[in-house]
């Protein structure tokens, strides 16, 4: 049976599209005004009544803003004039498009064809914001959670202790009322992480890593991998030093984003035809990933502020990428849920930087 490979090839990125679509959890979600007024900006530069922003699920569209008409179904040739610009991912995934529309004919210029493109844009870096925001807040809530669970160990113990201190034969009076109250108190603070740890069970997301065996080597490779379209832009390269499967058990989606979070970095704070290199080393019980660039590198000052969020720093990314000061925030909550440490180092301005990634076999 032959299957022709370019048909494999167009599903496989239709796939992709759609999943890089579904990551940005913006489909069947209410109209927001940040949307809308891009849209009203569309259709003011063009002087038409109609325009919208609307993304491609494959099985039809959603429209996250539409104003003026509403033409059920949506068809372009019920407009004598018709415009749109693609709303592309950073990694080059057409997600959908923001359109103008009228019923009388236009003849657009190529600024108001210029301003459309840059709209559709802002669609992008509104996007890229909203999900850099949330996938912050989650991590730091799992964070929270994880801390939350592992203080539970130690408060059953005091209050199992407490309980067992207060029936020793003949202990005094006052001794055994200060460990009923210590008990008392241990019993009423395990109450109250338990409800927060079952609060967080209900959310869609759960805490607890889904710890798996994963290999670093691969997962690094497939990381790199995702990135590709933004590494050939800036004609860049990634070396990964590492030849042999390095197996951790963690959870394969949250270590994921630490990679493609770090690579990323990488690629945004290092000039064009840079090369970035990945290493590893083994210690008992511990991998540690090592991320290196050559690219504009790190003050001291930076130094001691870089996992803060929204942190101000000398680096500026080189090709005018946006920064929103939560990735490596985001990094490193992840990394605490795995019990692993993030550290870093720089010799200072443009001489590059490299973040290390310890994290426990086990």
């Amino acid at each position: 049976m032959h299957i022709d490979q370019a048909e494999n090839n167009n599903h496989l990125n239709e796939a992709l599209r759609l999943e890089k679509l579904n990551y940005y959890e913006i489909l069947d979600t209410p109209a927001e005004k940040a949307f809308d007024l891009v849209a009203q900006l569309a259709a003011a530069a063009f002087h038409v009544p109609d325009a919208g922003i609307c993304f491609d699920t494959a099985k039809q569209l959603f429209f996250k803003s539409r104003i003026g008409s509403e033409l059920q179904p949506f068809p372009e040739d019920a407009y004598a004039f018709f415009a749109s610009a693609e709303i592309k991912s950073p990694d080059g995934y057409v997600l959908g498009f923001i359109y103008v529309a009228d019923t009388t004919l236009h003849q657009p210029t190529l600024k108001q064809e210029d301003m459309l493109i840059l709209l559709a844009d802002m669609v992008t870096e509104k996007l890229e914001s909203r999900i850099a925001i949330r996938r912050t807040f989650r991590a730091y809530d799992d964070r929270l959670h994880v801390l939350v669970h592992d203080l539970k160990n130690p408060m059953t113990t005091i209050s199992l202790q407490s309980e067992l201190l207060g029936r020793i034969p003949g202990i005094e009076e006052r001794a055994a009322l200060i460990a009923a109250k210590i008990n008392a108190q241990s019993k009423r603070m395990i109450d109250q992480l338990n409800e927060l740890l079952n609060s967080a069970r209900k959310e869609a997301h759960s805490f607890k890593p889904n710890k798996v065996k994963v290999d670093l080597n691969e997962l690094i490779r497939q990381s790199a991998l995702d990135l590709d379209v933004l590494i050939k832009h800036k004609n860049q390269s990634v070396l990964i030093n590492i030849d042999t499967p390095v197996e951790i058990h963690g959870d394969i989606n949250k270590l994921k984003v630490i990679f493609t979070q770090l690579i990323d970095n990488a690629i945004k704070f290092s000039p064009s035809g840079n090369q970035i290199k990945i290493s590893h080393q083994v210690a008992e019980n511990e991998i540690t990933i090592a991320v290196q660039d050559y690219g504009v590198g790190l003050t001291e000052n930076d130094l001691e502020k870089i996992f803060l969020k929204f942190a101000p720093l000398s680096a500026v990314a080189t090709g005018g990428e946006n920064t929103y000061g939560l990735g490596l925030v985001t990094v490193k909550a992840l990394i605490d849920i795995h019990k692993g440490k993030l550290s870093v180092e720089s010799e200072g301005k443009n001489r590059g930087t490299t973040f290390f990634v310890a994290l426990p076999v086990k």
